[in-house]
């Protein structure tokens, strides 16, 4: 039940931020400068960029720890999904990755 929710997560984590992304992308290009500048246009839409440029940062450090402990493979797809689409997609993708890594385990160690 928990794969299933960080599943439609992961969905939800990529469709809604590119519904508002790929109008951007239409009208003005891979402009970083009108991206930045939109993105940090006023105090509130700056306190939200930062937020999820923070909260990136710590998702990095918590994939690379985790990960390793947990013996997970390609931990770079992770920060990949992040930098692609953001922490919307990037956590829940770990989070099911983890999950299933768990549940694996688990099941190895009662056999």
């Amino acid at each position: 039940m928990l794969q299933l929710a960080y599943l439609v997560l992961c969905i939800l984590g990529t469709a809604l931020p590119y519904s508002q992304f790929v109008p951007f992308l239409l009208e003005k290009g891979l402009n970083i400068n009108a991206f930045f500048g939109q993105l940090f246009a006023n105090q509130i839409s700056g306190f939200f960029g930062m937020d999820v440029i923070v909260s990136s940062v710590v998702f990095w450090f918590f994939v690379f720890s985790e990960g390793s402990r947990l013996r997970m493979k390609n931990l770079g797809i992770y920060i990949a999904t992040n930098l692609l689409v953001g922490v919307s997609l990037g956590l829940p993708l770990f989070l099911l990755m983890r999950q299933r890594k768990l549940e694996e385990t688990a099941l190895n160690n009662q056999q």
